[in-house]
């Protein structure tokens, strides 16, 4: 790559992480980022973000990506040159459509796009391996605490540390994937102002950020919502881990719980949605978990509890949208 090239980047979910992560790329100079705005592409287009970052400064105006779009390019039907790396920052829903692979297929370039899912959950790259098996598929975990209030303002308020690593593939070389993922990690951290690392255990990063994702500090004040909810839930998932091959340190449990400063009370992604009446990432953060327990016969019964509660959260908000229906089915033996 010559000096002065850029790589093309496709960034499909400019929220809050989706938003930093393109500042921090541009602002490095090595990539031009084409941002697929749907929800906030007029205010952006009118005039840019805003941003109060706690890294990259407070006051920020105007930002724009190099290039803003209104959905994902269809490569092979518009002309489109390929991305070098597709960055998908978006909620990973799968039970509602559109799915993460309804929404990037069209822009993948087989066997030249590498895909980095930047979401939380587990077994989230089964289905783009398996649609693309000759793409490089990468693991983005991001620990951020960054959300977007309004349209087009972007809140960042905790230190950006995140891990790029490959997702174990049997079609594409480990060497090649690795090297992808460094550049990766080379273009996100050549602003200087952010902690991007290389990830080379993709699987314990995945098992220990669900553990990151229980701990708030009302559920700290109150006591007995860690004692009987976050901290069995979190015990269930190390045991799981451990069933599965990965070993987290010991008392993780409590540095997680007592991670956030007891000053600040920042709302986990999840309960954020929930706040806002949006789709909640029930199946890849704890669907999928409870899944890969019950196939190493590990019991989780707290965690099938709260899965429960999310589950018919997730029907209640489908209703209010127009995507479910709620009336009985044949099958239904509670008729």
């Amino acid at each position: 790559m010559a000096s002065n090239e850029r790589t093309r980047i496709l960034l499909v979910g400019a929220g809050g992480v989706g938003t930093m992560a393109c500042y921090a790329l541009e602002s490095g100079g090595g990539a031009e980022v084409t941002a697929v705005l749907r929800s906030n592409f007029d205010t952006v287009k009118r005039a840019g973000f805003s941003i109060d970052s706690i890294e990259h400064g407070k006051g920020i105006k105007g930002f724009r990506p190099s290039h803003i779009v209104e959905k994902v390019p269809n490569v092979s039907d518009e002309g489109v040159s390929p991305f070098e790396y597709i960055l998908v920052c978006t909620k990973n829903i799968p039970d509602v459509r559109p799915t993460v692979l309804d929404l990037i297929e069209p822009v993948v370039t087989p066997g030249v796009s590498t895909i980095i899912l930047m979401q939380n959950g587990f077994n989230i790259e089964k289905p783009i391996i398996e649609r693309f098996p000759e793409n490089i598929v990468l693991s983005g975990v991001s620990i951020i605490s960054a959300s977007e209030p309004e349209k087009g303002h972007i809140v960042h308020e905790f230190m950006d540390s995140s891990k790029v690593g490959p997702f174990p593939s049997l079609k594409t070389p480990t060497e090649k994937s690795e090297a992808a993922a460094r550049k990766f990690v080379e273009l996100y951290s050549r602003c200087g102002k952010v902690n991007c690392q290389f990830d080379e255990d993709v699987s314990f990063t995945r098992w220990r950020n669900a553990i990151l994702n229980m701990g708030v500090v009302r559920m700290r004040m109150t006591q007995h919502i860690i004692d009987d909810l976050i901290k069995p839930i979190m015990l269930e998932i190390i045991v799981t881990a451990k069933a599965a091959g990965v070993t987290l340190p010991e008392g993780i449990e409590m540095d997680m719980i007592r991670l956030d400063p007891p000053d600040e009370d920042f709302l986990p992604s999840m309960g954020q949605d929930a706040a806002k009446g949006n789709y909640i990432e029930w199946v890849a953060i704890v669907w999928e978990p409870l899944q890969e327990a019950g196939r190493l016969g590990v019991a989780t019964p707290t965690l099938r509890t709260i899965c429960g509660l999310l589950r018919g959260l997730q029907a209640q908000t489908k209703e209010r949208k127009g995507a479910w229906k709620a009336e009985f089915e044949k099958d239904n033996p509670y008729y």
